[in-house]
């Protein structure tokens, strides 16, 4: 083939065929073209939502690439899950199962077509699997070892046809983490001998790792690297320091995204409330969701000792969650397990994995952290399942998912109106329609969060997202001592929640208390190190306030840098450079504030600082050092 008007590149191979499809032909052609339409349709929306694309499709064989190996072997085991459910429902001799095999490979690419060897080998190791089975090379397997919750059996070094080297093969076991090494098979459909030794031989590796204290179906099979203390982007706390992980959705349904995500949030807020321990915040953790990240680099980002991880799977109304703890710093497990529940059994299991986590890291909790550690639990699933999915929409700080937030919350109040929660949740979204004015009204918007208020207060006073919520609405209201009262009570039953902090500095810098502020401020942002912008807005005014200019301009850079279009940032860099006489450097942030915003005044920012209940003696001079900039 000539070279000519191709080009190569490195990809992650995916072939699949059905097994037995000329006998399924022979027995009943409609039926089985029928039944090939409709799986054929749904692998290749899975291959779509795990970023890969179908590169080709005939007869019952389909070939797609992956940017990612990991991406593919997730795509494929999410397949034959898929494919097996839909099959329970066939009757026996209809059943139409896939084999499936990935190279990552060098490649040919004419159009949207692919070539070579890789594809020949891909092909090669589809053949080697069995039915429902995936086959993976052993150039995948380099790549995956440590990155998925799946054991793998190593097949050999096997000849295949028209490829003039062994290639080294590996069986995905699509269940908990034990890679199997034995001699060379040459064939996949060992005897049943040869497939008991395998067995036995993992048992007794199962046995050996109970022996030392860690029983660990989610257990590496190579040892983590130690984390860098020189590396780390942050000193590590004096306290025992800890960040959770997402949880991988391993239900092969992205509709129950939701269920692992719940698991990870119920997690991190139970330890939030330890004030032994250092919590890293569900906003900063989540940016790892999807990625595939090695711990000791997630401890070194985070700057902390210790990292959770798991995954959760649903099958019909069971859940099977597996966990590990490891210590980032020495590269070690401290535990890791699997439970296997059913699905309303998942509130439970929650307080049970909070508390192993606070045993392993050796934590004494006081009799008030314990209580609250092992309190209620939800009433039913689908009820939590309202207020998970809800707290997912109001997290993104939009008009309309504050309204579909209010929507799944009051579905969560009907199922559930013993839980408390779920009132200061629905509360939080009407005191937003009044922040922002997304309502009608919002005098009535910020009546309807009071009311909500008052009703979880009374069930329960020792939620720290209940005080957060009164200090806003007392902050709304003008109402600055009691907001911060209010703010300290949060903090201090919420020592580790990264908002409740911001919203306390918040209402000490209210009432020119800056530099009991600064300390909130700061907390806030280390316990969040990927905060909102609005962390670095309030830092960027409380130094400004304290008169500490040149660290406010410092915060405003960062701001602008990340926000280039907003005007906070280049507002406090105006007011700040004028405060230092650097009025050439303040009348160019001017100059592209006004090309940004062209209808920006002192009426403006007079209005915006009254809606954050600013001092109105601060406004007058701010308005006045914005004067002096050029604005007019």
């Amino acid at each position: 083939m000539s070279q000519e008007g191709f080009k190569r590149k490195l990809t992650a191979i995916f072939s699949a065929d059905v097994e037995g499809y000329s006998r399924l032909m022979g027995e009943d052609e409609e039926a089985t073209v029928r039944t090939l339409t409709t799986y054929r349709q749904a692998l290749t929306t899975l291959i779509q939502q795990h970023n890969g694309k179908v590169v080709d499709s005939p007869g019952d064989n389909l070939l797609a690439e992956f940017a990612s190996v990991v991406d593919a072997v997730r795509c494929a085991v999410a397949i034959q899950k898929e494919i097996k459910s839909r099959n329970d429902e066939l009757p026996e001799n209809r059943k139409m199962q896939f084999r499936i095999g990935i190279n990552l490979g060098d490649v040919i690419q004419e159009e949207d077509r692919i070539y070579g060897d890789g594809v020949n080998i891909a092909a090669r190791l589809e053949s080697l699997a069995e039915p429902g089975g995936i086959c993976i090379s052993k150039t995948v397997f380099d790549h995956i070892e440590s990155k998925l919750p799946y054991g793998y059996e190593f097949l050999g070094d096997q000849t295949v046809k028209n490829i003039a080297k062994p290639v080294g093969v590996y069986r995905v076991l699509m269940a908990p983490r034990v890679t199997v090494a034995k001699g060379k098979i040459n064939s996949p459909n060992a005897p049943l001998w040869k497939r008991k030794r395998i067995f036995v031989g993992a048992l007794a590796l199962l046995v050996a790792i109970v022996g030392v204290g860690i029983w660990s179906i989610y257990f590496r099979s190579t040892p983590i690297e130690p984390a860098s203390l020189d590396k780390m982007a942050y000193p590590l706390p004096e306290k025992p320091s800890i960040a959770v992980l997402p949880f991988d959705n391993l239900s092969g349904d992205p509709d129950q995204e939701y269920i692992a995500d719940g698991m990870t949030e119920n997690i991190i807020t139970a330890l939030s409330y330890i004030p032994e321990l250092f919590v890293i915040a569900r906003n900063s953790t989540f940016t790892y969701k999807g990625k595939a990240v090695k711990a000791q680099e997630v401890a070194e980002d985070l700057g902390v000792r210790y990292i959770l991880e798991g995954s959760v799977q649903r099958t019909g109304e069971r859940v099977r969650i597996m966990a590990q703890l490891i210590d980032a710093a020495s590269g070690r497990h401290l535990w890791a397990d699997r439970y296997d529940r059913e699905l309303q059994d998942l509130f439970a299991l929650q307080d049970e994995i909070t508390l192993k986590i606070v045993l392993a890291l050796q934590v004494k909790l006081s009799g008030r952290v314990e209580t609250r550690l092992t309190g209620k639990i939800w009433p039913n699933f689908e009820a939590w399942s309202y207020f998970v999915r809800g707290s997912d929409h109001r997290a993104r700080h939009t008009k309309a998912d504050n309204a579909k937030a209010k929507e799944l919350f009051k579905r969560a109040a009907g199922l559930a109106p013993e839980y408390a929660n779920v009132f200061t949740a629905l509360g939080w979204t009407y005191w937003e329609d009044a922040f922002h004015g997304w309502s009608e009204s919002r005098e009535q918007s910020l009546l309807q969060a009071i009311e909500l208020a008052k009703k979880a207060l009374a069930m329960d006073g020792s939620d720290p997202e209940i005080h957060a919520l009164w200090g806003a609405i007392y902050l709304r209201q003008g109402r600055y001592d009691q907001a911060i009262a209010a703010g300290e009570k949060s903090v201090a039953l919420g020592p580790n929640q990264s908002f409740p902090h911001l919203l306390l500095g918040m209402y000490l810098s209210a009432t020119g208390r800056y530099k009991e502020a600064l300390p909130h401020v700061r907390k806030a942002m280390r316990l969040d190190p990927y905060y909102p912008a609005v962390y670095l807005e309030l830092l960027g005014g409380v130094y400004y306030l304290l008169g500490e200019y040149e660290e406010a301009i410092e915060a405003f850079k960062v701001l602008v840098a990340r926000e280039p279009h907003g005007i906070v940032g280049r507002q406090g860099l105006v007011m700040a450079y004028i405060r230092l006489g650097r009025k050439a450097q303040a009348r160019s942030e001017v100059a592209e504030l006004l090309r940004l915003f062209p209808e920006y005044s002192l009426e403006v920012y007079r209005k915006q600082a009254q809606s954050m209940r600013m001092d109105p003696a601060v406004v007058e001079s701010d308005i006045e050092v914005l004067r002096e900039a050029g604005v007019k």
